[in-house]
Order: C-alpha cells, then structure tokens, then sequence
C-alpha cells in the first residue's frame, strides 16, 4: 500500500453511537482512528491498511469529528465515539444474553483487575484473560500461544489491547488464523480505564471534547510529544487534505 493512499477524507467512520447498534452480528473488526493513530498511519503503510481493511472504524477524537466536518469527507460523524463507549456498548448487550469476553493484552496485574471489575458491572460474563509476553515482537512461538488461546476460548466477544499501532497490526495479520465468530475491538487503555489503573478525564472533559488535555495535564512528560506536536502535525495533514480537494 502505498502512502498517498491513507486520507481521512475516503475513509468510511462510524458516524454515531447509535450506530453501534447496526454493526452486524459474527466475526467483525472494529478499530478506532483520533489524531494521533492517524498521523502514525501516514507514516506506516502497514498500520494504514490495517485501519482500511477493518470492518468497523469508529472516532476516536473530536479532531477526528470536526476535521472530517472542515474537510468534507466521505463519512460525517456526528460525536466522538470512544474507545470505552464501544467497550461498553458491547459488554452492556453481551451481558444482557450472557457468554464469554475475553481480554487480550496487558499485564496480569491489570488484566486480575479488570477481572474483579467486570464481576461487579457485568455479573452475567465470564471472562477470559490472556497476557502476552512484553517485547516489541512476538516470535512465531509467541503468536502460535495467542491464536491457540483466543480459539480456545471461543469468546462471544474480544477485547485487544496492546496499545496502537500494534493491537490494530497484530489483529489484522492474524485474522484469518483465529477461528472465532464474534466482535473483536481494538481498544488499548481502555483496559486500564476499566482497571482503574489509570484515571480517565471527568464527563465534563469528555464532553467538551478535551479529553486529551486532561490527559497531557495528568501525564505531561509522557504525552506531550503525542499531544503538542502531534496536534499541530495533524493539522498540518488536515490544511493538505483541504487544499487538494
């Protein structure tokens, strides 16, 4: 794939939460796109096809939103849909019915948590855990023990979380191995959001679409590469996207 090809103004996003209530039943991949994912995208063809090639792309980011509103893109949302809407969209309809979520990612420490969690908000699910080994790449070994616990499991839901852009890549490479028929989100902090490991910014922030300030004030050694010079390169994407047309 080459590049040039990865613009937000053709890609097709999920325009609302109600929305998620459409998305067909089976196997299905949702991934989530904010500024940040899509400025690594334009720099990783690999990680690019991975969000083309889902089923399901939803806005992660009120950048997201208004830039598609500036530019004029294929698809108009009309609300930031976060990452954890998705997550409790999906565990709030499993659990009415009941069956099995698995999560994949993480550390044993957060995934007990969100074990603990999940028994108090979603008392109808089992969950299923899956911590993979902490490096940069899996080995083949590695990859082999994922995919044999994921169809093990035979989840009626899948959470990945690896942080961006591995979980997205890591799903798209292997879709095809797992042998499974239900919805797969990549959702990243999310696990730590529903841990509680990691605090995520009051309703207020959230509606004002400055979640992402929250967190730079919170954690301003680690975010602020992520946050005040990601920003600005994305507007810079967004000003070439307007001027091309």
């Amino acid at each position: 794939m080459k590049e040039m090809m990865f613009r937000l103004k053709y890609l097709e996003v999920v325009d609302s939460k109600e929305a998620l209530a459409r998305l067909p039943e089976g196997k299905l991949l949702i991934n989530t796109i904010n500024a940040h994912s899509y400025n690594v995208a334009r720099r990783d063809p690999h990680f690019a096809e991975a969000l083309m090639r889902g089923d399901t792309l939803i806005p992660d980011g009120m950048s997201i939103v208004k830039a598609c509103r500036w530019i004029g893109t294929k698809s108009h949302p009309q609300e930031r849909v976060a990452g954890y809407d998705l997550f409790e969209w999906e565990m709030e309809r499993l659990n009415r019915k009941g069956g099995t979520v698995m999560f994949m990612g993480s550390t044993e420490r957060t995934l007990a948590l969100d074990v603990e969690q999940a028994a108090k908000v979603y008392p109808n699910l089992k969950v299923v855990t899956y911590s993979p080994p902490y490096k940069p790449v899996f080995s083949d070994e590695d990859n082999r023990a994922i995919i044999s616990a994921i169809n093990k499991a035979q989840p009626d839901l899948l959470w990945i979380g690896m942080t961006a852009p591995k979980q997205e890549k890591w799903t798209y490479e292997h879709w095809d191995e797992l042998n499974i028929n239900c919805h797969v989100g990549t959702i990243g902090a999310v696990f730590d959001f529903f841990a509680g490991t990691v605090e995520r910014a009051p309703i207020w922030w959230q509606e004002h679409g400055l979640e992402w300030c929250y967190r730079l004030l919170k954690e301003p050694r680690r975010m602020w590469r992520r946050y005040i010079i990601g920003n600005t390169v994305f507007l810079w994407y967004m000003l070439g996207e307007k001027m091309k047309g």
